[in-house]
């Protein structure tokens, strides 16, 4: 029972002080929208979704995965080996 009113304290603090803060929406603000950016935006650019524009059937985007990890794998060993 400590451990819950202790953990209730604890996050308190942190609540009550990000309340008092005079620039902590704005910093909040600027910080979703980055977030934001990083993830929808750099990935619409960056990270195309590639296994759907090469294959059509959910067998042949696995086969895919399967042997790029399979090769991938084998090339680590050899690597390794040397």
């Amino acid at each position: 029972m400590d451990n819950i009113k202790s953990i209730r304290d604890f996050i308190a603090m942190y609540v009550d002080g990000f309340r008092h803060l005079t620039w902590g929406k704005p910093l909040w603000a600027l910080i979703f929208i980055k977030l934001f950016i990083l993830f929808a935006v750099l990935k619409v650019f960056f990270f195309p979704n590639i296994l759907n524009s090469r294959f059509d059937t959910e067998e042949e985007k696995s086969d895919f995965v399967f042997k790029e990890l399979i090769e991938k794998h084998n090339n680590n060993e050899k690597k390794s080996l040397k």
